[in-house]
């Protein structure tokens, strides 16, 4: 019987993905290594826990698990609409954010198209361009000598866009640097960027930002029509187990983005879930505050081992340890600490820490130092 290989029957686009990966579970290193007191530092998890509001909703509620759920999202909309001051319509829920941005990718790229996104940006903008078979044009980063050089250029950006362009991906704050850009930055590229191109700014850390000059872009929903706006209940809402994020748009493309979207693609305990964080004010300052001072933990550690670590506005800290950096985090996985490499973006001799509890971040500190 003639093996099949399956790899020529994927389309071209397919058969040169590189798959995300994600950070290595906690089990599968008890299971490699044998070791019982582990600390998990790599997906930019939110230390604090379930928020018991949320855990109570969910225990509620699993005796429906036998319905469909909501296929709309109605509620959550509703409670969106109502906190953001936007329409229902404009509103696409995802099963996470990475699910509304593919399903953006989906929507408005294709084979003789193309997708701007800045070097060291999430992975997930190329691969969701190359998925459709689309190219991603890869803009530099910021130049000089300040931690800028591993943010966002946008007047680089602008430079890279052509006449095939129709997406621009745009991580405000960005992963896995933490940089972000402020309101003048992103008006005037709004303002310079053509109508036919649509704009996608990533606010997956959005809560976090506190800053006055920091943009909330779904501002300028109204203002620009060609843009959308991302953001999760991932991080500082701690559902990243439930797979829920939304966009914002105008409702034109929300109503293609849900001609593509798959049915029930958010689960019913997720909306709940959803629903009740976002209405859950104490945790989200909690959140905030633990993750200020876990920022300020990590990097006054890190910079008295010698370190530097870029400044960030999400919640974790990317660090160049001057040298190959894998060797360094397979070290620290050896004394049960798990962070995440980022060579695959580009900065081989990085590291990216998410923020833990302070006990978990000082788990971390102990073991770089003797590891440094």
């Amino acid at each position: 019987m003639e093996k099949n290989n399956f790899i020529q029957l994927a389309t071209p686009a397919i058969q040169k993905l590189q798959p995300y990966l994600p950070g290595k579970p906690i089990s599968e290193l008890e299971r490699e290594l044998g070791l019982q007191e582990i600390v998990k530092l790599a997906s930019n998890e939110n230390p604090l826990g379930t928020s018991p509001k949320v855990q109570t909703v969910i225990r509620d509620n699993l005796g429906e698990l036998t319905r469909y759920p909501d296929g709309n999202g109605f509620e959550l909309k509703r409670a969106l609409a109502e906190k953001l001051d936007v329409d229902t319509a404009q509103i696409t829920l995802g099963n996470g954010s990475n699910d509304v941005l593919d399903l953006i990718a989906r929507t408005f790229l294709s084979a003789e198209l193309e997708a701007v996104f800045s070097e060291y940006a999430f992975a997930v903008y190329p691969i969701s361009t190359q998925a459709v078979g689309a190219k991603g044009i890869v803009s530099p980063a910021g130049s000089g000598g300040s931690w800028m050089r591993y943010g966002h250029d946008l007047d680089a950006m602008l430079g890279s866009i052509s006449e095939k362009t129709r997406l621009v991906f745009i991580a405000n704050p960005n992963n896995p640097t933490g940089t972000w850009f402020g309101r003048e930055q992103l008006e005037s590229f709004l303002d310079a960027v053509s109508s036919q191109v649509i704009v996608v700014v990533d606010e997956a850390y959005f809560e976090y930002v506190d800053d006055p000059n920091y943009p909330d872009a779904s501002s300028y929903l109204e203002q620009y029509p060609n843009l959308i706006v991302t953001r999760t209940f991932s991080k500082a809402y701690g559902l990243a187990a439930l797979r829920v994020g939304y966009s914002l748009s105008s409702a034109e493309i929300a109503d293609l983005l849900n001609r593509v979207r798959q049915p029930f693609n958010v689960n019913s305990l997720a909306l709940l879930a959803a629903e009740t964080a976002l209405n859950d004010r104490a945790y989200l300052e909690k959140t905030k505050k633990e993750n200020r001072q876990g920022v300020q933990q990590l990097t006054e550690a890190l910079q008295q081992q010698g370190f530097y670590p870029i400044p960030s506005a999400g919640n974790f800290i990317c660090v160049d340890i001057g040298k190959p950096a894998i060797p360094v985090h397979e070290e620290l996985l050896k004394k049960g600490v798990i962070v995440r490499p980022v060579a695959n973006y580009g900065l081989p001799n990085h590291l990216r820490i998410s923020v833990g509890s302070k006990n978990e971040n000082t788990f971390f500190i102990k073991a770089m130092a003797g590891i440094a």
